[in-house]
C-alpha cells in the first residue's frame, strides 16, 4: 500500500511538534506506601518532524504507549523517548502526561481515613544528543486565611480554597508524596477528605492561627524547596478563590529569577 506520510515534502519547513494529544490511557505509577498505584493518565506525546517528510505515523505513538504503561519512572521515560525517535526518524521526542494520584490521608484528630485526590504529572523531552530533562508537576489545593482581615475584624477572618502548582527538575529519586507534603505544610491548612466533627475544629482554628497571603504562601514553599537538596530547579505558583472578591489572589516564583 502507498505510504503518503513517507513522501518528500517540497515546502521544505521542519515542524517543532508533531504527535498525538489527549490520549487517555491506563497507566502504573511508583507510589511511596504500596510501590505502585494503577490510575488513567491524559498523554501528550510529540516528535519534531523534518522539513523534507510529509508528516508522521500517528498510530505509532499508540504502539509505544504499551512500552511503559506498566510503570512510569525516569528509566521508561528515557527509553521509550529513544524509541519515539528511532521509530519515527526524528531527532526530538515530548512525552507530557497528567493523572490523578491518590494518597490515603488521616484526619488530624479522629484518625478517620480517607483517600485525596491531587493532579500530578510528568513533562519528558529527549534531544538529538540523547540528553533527557523531566520535570515533576504536582497540583495541590490548600486552604488560607487572610491575616488583613483576621487583624481588621472584631472577629472571624475569611478564608478560601487556593491551587499550587509546583514543577521541579530533581536529581535523584523523589517522591510525588514529598512534594505534596511540602506544600501542604506551608498553607495556613491543609484539606481533608474526611472530617469529623472535631477535626473541623482543629482545621478551622488552625488555620486561623495560621493566617497567610498568597505572597507568604509562595515564599514559605520556596524556602522549604532550597532545603531539598535533590531539587536542582523549581517554579511554582499559588492561586486563592477569594471568598469575599470576584477575583482571585495569585503569585509566582520561577527559582532561576528568584535570587
Amino acid at each position: 500500500m502507498k505510504d503518503i506520510q513517507n513522501q518528500i515534502d517540497h515546502r521544505q519547513i521542519k515542524i517543532d511538534r508533531v504527535g498525538i494529544k489527549g490520549i487517555r490511557y491506563p497507566i502504573t505509577v511508583l507510589d511511596r506506601a504500596k510501590k505502585f498505584q494503577q490510575t488513567i493518565a491524559s498523554i501528550n506525546m510529540y516528535v519534531d518532524l523534518p522539513h523534507y517528510m510529509k508528516g508522521t505515523h500517528m498510530s505509532r505513538f499508540v504502539e509505544l504507549l504499551h512500552v511503559f504503561r506498566e510503570e512510569v519512572s525516569v528509566k521508561s521515560f528515557s527509553y521509550i523517548m529513544d524509541r519515539m525517535k528511532e521509530t519515527l526518524n526524528a531527532e526530538s521526542a515530548i512525552i507530557e502526561l497528567r493523572f490523578p494520584y491518590f494518597i490515603e490521608k488521616q484526619a488530624p484528630i479522629s484518625g478517620a481515613t480517607g483517600l485525596m485526590d491531587y493532579q500530578c504529572g510528568f513533562i519528558a523531552t529527549s534531544q538529538k544528543d540523547k540528553s533527557v530533562d523531566i520535570v515533576m508537576e504536582v497540583s495541590v489545593p490548600i486552604t488560607s486565611v487572610c491575616p488583613c482581615s483576621k487583624e481588621i475584624s472584631e472577629y472571624g477572618a475569611h478564608n478560601q480554597r487556593g491551587q499550587v502548582l509546583l514543577q521541579i527538575r530533581f536529581d535523584g529519586l523523589i517522591w510525588m508524596e514529598e512534594m505534596i507534603s511540602l506544600v501542604e505544610k506551608c498553607a495556613s491548612s491543609e484539606l481533608y477528605s474526611i472530617l469529623k466533627r472535631i477535626d473541623e475544629k482543629e482545621v478551622t482554628e488552625h488555620g486561623y492561627n495560621n493566617p497567610k497571603f498568597v505572597e507568604d504562601i509562595v515564599r514559605d514553599i520556596a524556602l522549604e524547596l532550597e532545603k531539598v537538596e535533590k531539587v536542582t530547579w523549581y517554579e511554582l505558583s499559588v492561586e486563592n478563590f477569594e471568598s469575599i472578591h470576584n477575583h482571585s489572589a495569585f503569585a509566582y516564583i520561577n527559582s532561576t529569577n528568584s535570587t
